[in-house]
């Protein structure tokens, strides 16, 4: 939206616009919509399912593997190369098919978000304008639209009528308070930025039709200077992504589609950098990529020094650099993430749109978020009402509940205000009252059944129950109802006779209700509520008086409640209208004291983010004193809380030392949000962002993984890697998130320990027996089939129920910590499978021969099954068994008791290694029968490595536990 139109005349923009205030015609209509193109985003390309089987292909894990099969294919190890290829593709399917899943849910979304408007077309020049809903896509500049109570605004547009208007613009500024809207028909002067915000920048003390705006007297939606581009303070201007909370209006569209302030602020987010995921995949990548180039040449010069060997040991060489890759690294990844995000879906609503989101979710340590919706819901709740002194006193709430009833009857308000409905909820009388009314309107309602004598006796009956007013005028649609011992004379808000309302408008930023009390004949009282600053200054008071109230209201602002101000007046009866020059001369009665209810289940959220090892970090654009609040009242202590004033003056050093010990953040901009996320990423922490507006897409972006719910704004949405669908920004939604990303981690990293760890050592055993075994030590028939063995019990790690205790912190891949444990397990496999060619030269009696080759293979062959599934039993992290959730143990996944998945596939993995040497497949894969001795020495060095093994995870976690 312009900066020239802003600074027009309601009448000029419409004749800038070429257009009036009765609309466009059906042609003038088209003939834009061709120009200017649909009131749409730019478009967000759908990806094919090709494109998402090629982006599948950009994994580093998967490049790793490709890479491989590639060298395998010019070797001629097809075996090898067909099964790579097999499980390349296998792991590209799951992960795009998880994808698309997700980006179909997203769609399910978009379609729940309201597509149409009421515009007013004619069909040509000189016919009526008639008022018709069309599709939000089909809107121009210049069309003249009509919105009402809890319409979007469907593109930006300039007022030019407005009846109590009030719209809700955090999805673009952050601001939780609504903000009063009106045309304004002659340009702004400097300063003329009346919102119905609150009075000054420290106190939330406002009053709008809509609950108040705690807004910043003279600064933009952001705390700095109006952007040149459009203001979103101005109050004749509304933009697309707010909606209108209440009042009605029209107004005039002056941008749509691409030129909108919501688009701008969509195209001025920068790319994503990468995630946690990212930076521990390509740190492991790069790992066992050093590994493989290595090694080849290695076995090569070795071969070639000691046995003269060329390149006929190449193909060995490549074996070697294969047997050291994980190679269902790729499918266990995107099993367990695609398992994780099902889960997730079906059971607690939450849409993971990018797999790799989910283990950034089990990895987040830091979650930063904003306080309303989250902390607190969008709704004021009374808190105390106090007199003049500070004291608690009734009989404040009892006069505020009176203008609050008698402006929403008398006022003609499309729907109660939010700060007047919680002074009713508040007023208990009142709640009496509407019960003992209820109970005589039904006494009547069975009179009129009975017959004539019983009818009338009933009816004097509800009569009696009801009362009179003593001026002996009832209030149209209400009984009166004495409530015994409250206020002035048991009195509530219909006891009165409204008189008149002059409703609340952002000048006076106040409301007045006139009114008659019973048994005061001649006289009016004058109820008016409002900002405390405009309330005082119509009160009849002195100076000193006045700053001392002042003083006080500055006082319970800072403690995070928002005031309203609450005087009466007494005036002679008349028949004369009642203005705003009335208020004048008033008594000053008290303060009505409110704050945002609290999220129910947000206190006992936030202690168990904070038991799982997640501190919580508040950014908001609210008053300080109002998060704290909100904070304390949860149980979250908000210690010393920084305003962005405070973070503009710091380095990024400075924040990052303030942000690592500060809870809440105050004032904040979506550049400060953006900025305090990117600072605390870059000083090592997982950071996520739940939001839910376009001022949130610096800080969705700049986050490890971003959240929102599901009526978050459209980009916010697809900005966004995990979507709440059904929980709102519900911070058990999240927890259940975190802890399907943790157990993802989990099981990802145990796969990746024990599957390094036991190829590492076959690695280094077998360059060993290559150098020192006149044949090869394992053939390439046998080291793939052992390979198939192997991948096929490691699938079985994405279905493990990972053990409590490895889920009570933030798991991450990180590269040094698995290069330490790799190091040192597989150092300790390479001595098994060296003690284990001691044996064979034991049970073999010397080398000579070729069933001496065939006993040698085969007795490896067995060894390595064995201590392959030794290392998958004793360095898991799963329980021990399988619980099904909801069974305490009492059953495994598959319903029935016993051991866990892993452990049934290690034991068909032990089997397997006796077995298939004895069996008929022996012979063509060049294995025989073991002598018996063989067995028994073998049960030693298994029972020597099994301890070993324990005791070295022993020492391991001990270590980490210190850590």
């Amino acid at each position: 939206m312009g900066g020239g139109l802003r600074e027009l005349t309601s009448l000029q923009v419409l004749r800038t616009l070429d257009t009036g205030p009765r609309g466009l015609t059906d042609g003038d209509a088209a003939e834009r919509l061709a120009r200017f193109g649909e009131n749409t985003l730019p478009a967000r390309r759908t990806v094919s399912w090709p494109g998402r089987f090629l982006r599948s292909l950009r994994d580093p894990f998967t490049a790793v593997l490709l890479c491989l099969g590639l060298v395998s294919a010019a070797v001629a190890a097809w075996g090898a190369a067909c099964v790579i290829t097999v499980l390349v593709v296998v792991s590209c399917v799951l992960r795009s098919a998880g994808e698309h899943r997700a980006d179909r849910s997203m769609a399910g979304l978009r379609d729940l978000v309201a597509t149409t408007a009421t515009v007013l077309r004619r069909a040509d020049g000189e016919a009526a304008p008639v008022a018709r809903e069309i599709p939000v896509d089909e809107l121009v500049p210049g069309d003249v639209v009509r919105l009402g109570p809890g319409d979007l605004v469907p593109a930006d547009v300039r007022l030019l009528r407005a009846n109590n208007l009030s719209v809700n613009q955090a999805a673009l500024t952050g601001e939780s308070a609504p903000v009063v809207k009106h045309p304004v028909d002659a340009p702004n002067r400097p300063g003329d930025r009346r919102t119905g915000g609150a009075p000054t920048d420290n106190a939330p003390t406002g009053h709008g039709p809509a609950g108040g705006g705690a807004g910043r007297k003279g600064h933009g939606p952001t705390g700095g200077e109006v952007p040149e581009s459009g203001s979103f303070d101005a109050p004749q201007l509304c933009f697309q992504g707010s909606s209108v909370m209440a009042g009605s209006g029209t107004a005039v569209v002056v941008a749509t589609g691409a030129h909108t302030r919501f688009a701008a602020a969509h195209d001025s987010v920068h790319p994503r950098g990468p995630s946690a995921f990212d930076r521990s995949v390509h740190g492991i990548s790069w790992i066992l990529i050093r590994f493989m180039l290595l090694t080849p040449p290695l076995v090569l010069m070795a071969n070639a020094a000691l046995r003269g060997r060329g390149l006929e040991t190449l193909p060995f060489a490549v074996a070697v650099a294969v047997g050291l890759t994980p190679e269902m690294l790729p499918v266990i990844v995107t099993t367990c993430l695609a398992r994780g995000a099902s889960l997730l879906a079906r059971v607690h609503g939450v849409i993971v749109r990018r797999l790799p989101a989910l283990h950034d979710l089990g990895a987040v340590d830091v979650l930063c978020l904003d306080k309303t919706g989250t902390l607190t819901q969008d709704r004021p709740v009374v808190v105390r009402a106090l007199d003049a002194d500070g004291r608690d006193d009734p009989e404040v709430l009892h006069w505020a509940a009176v203008n609050a009833w008698w402006t929403l009857q008398l006022a003609d308000l499309p729907v109660p205000d939010a700060l007047d409905e919680a002074i009713l909820d508040a007023d208990d009388s009142l709640g009496e009252a509407l019960l003992v009314a209820h109970d005589a309107t039904d006494v009547r309602d069975t009179a009129d059944a009975a017959d004539a004598a019983d009818a009338a006796d009933a009816a004097d009956a509800a009569d009696t129950a009801a009362g009179d007013d003593a001026s002996g005028h009832d209030v149209p649609g209400h009984d009166r109802v004495e409530v015994p011992g409250h206020g002035r004379g048991a009195a509530v808000p219909f006891d009165y006779d409204g008189i008149a309302a002059v409703p609340f408008d952002p000048a006076r930023r106040l409301s007045t209700a006139v009114v008659r009390t019973p048994g005061r004949l001649g006289l009016h009282t004058l109820v008016v509520k409002g900002a405390v600053e405009n309330v005082l200054e119509r009160c009849a008071l002195d100076d000193a008086e006045r700053q001392r109230l002042l003083a006080l209201a500055a006082d319970r602002a800072d403690d995070g409640l928002r005031l309203l101000a609450v005087a009466t007046a007494e005036r002679p009866a008349r028949q004369r209208a009642y203005t705003p020059a009335d208020e004048r001369g008033l008594t000053f009665t008290g303060f009505v004291a409110l704050r945002e209810e609290l999220v129910p289940s947000a206190a006992g959220a936030l202690r168990v983010l904070a038991d799982r090892g997640v501190t919580v970090k508040v950014l908001t654009g609210d008053h300080p004193g109002t998060v704290a609040r909100a904070c304390r009242d949860l149980g979250l202590d908000p210690g010393e809380v920084c305003t962005a004033d405070g973070i503009d003056r710091l380095t990024d050093r400075e924040l990052a030392e303030l942000a690592d010990r500060t809870t809440v953040f105050a004032r904040c901009t979506p550049e400060h949000k953006a900025r305090i996320v990117s600072t605390l990423r870059a000083a090592g922490h997982t950071t996520g962002f739940l939001g839910d507006g376009v001022n949130d897409l610096p800080a969705l972006h700049a986050a490890d993984v971003g959240i929102c719910p599901r009526d978050a704004v459209d980009v916010a949405r697809e900005s966004a890697g995990v979507v709440l669908a059904g929980h709102g920004k519900d911070l058990t939604a999240i927890d259940h998130a975190i802890m399907a990303g943790r157990h993802s981690s989990v099981t990802i990293a145990t796969y990746l320990r024990i599957t390094l760890s036991s190829n590492l050592g076959n690695v280094i055993a077998m360059l060993a027996a290559g150098l020192l075994l006149p044949f090869l030590p394992m053939l390439p028939a046998q080291a793939l089939v052992q390979n198939l063995c192997f991948d096929a019990a490691q699938l079985t790690f994405s279905y493990d129920r990972v053990a409590p205790a490895a889920l009570r912190r933030p798991t991450m891949l990180r590269p040094r910590d698995f290069l330490r444990f790799i190091t040192a397990f597989g150092a300790l496999n390479a001595v098994a499978d060296l003690a284990t060619f001691a044996v064979l030269a034991l049970a073999l009696r010397g080398p000579g021969g070729t069933d001496d080759e065939a006993l040698f293979h085969s007795g490896w062959f067995t060894e390595n099954l064995l201590t392959q599934a030794l290392v998958m039993v004793l360095l898991r992290t799963g329980r021990r068994t399988a619980e099904a959730p909801g069974t305490s143990g009492a059953r495994g996944v598959f319903g029935v008791r016993g051991i866990s998945p892993v452990g049934r596939a290690a034991a068909a993995l032990a089997v397997t290694g006796l077995l298939l040497p004895l069996s008929p497949l022996g012979p063509p894969l060049g294995m025989t029968a073991l002598p018996s001795v063989y067995y028994l020495l073998l049960v030693v060095v298994l029972g020597l490595y099994a301890v070993a093994l324990a005791v070295a995870r022993r020492r391991h976690e001990n270590r980490g536990a210190r850590k």
